[in-house]
């Protein structure tokens, strides 16, 4: 089974709670609802992670993984 979109979940990010990393440049916003989480950098994109994947994405960010996006 594949993971829904965040229309598929019928959740509207207009009406969301978007948090906004301190940067305004190259920022990204997150957005929690129930098991989802949604991560924006800019546009309509919008990735969907569930709890698990989430734990993982942070935890890889924890340990360096993403260092190098930051240089």
């Amino acid at each position: 089974m594949s993971k829904p979109t965040i229309e598929e979940l019928g959740i509207d990010p207009g009406t969301l709670d978007w948090k906004r990393s301190q940067t305004t440049e190259g920022g990204i916003e997150v957005a929690f609802v129930g098991e989802w989480t949604f991560l924006r950098t800019s546009g309509d994109l919008i990735s969907v992670f569930d709890e698990n994947e989430w734990a993982c994405f942070l935890d890889g960010v924890k340990n360096g993984e993403f260092d190098h996006a930051a240089s």
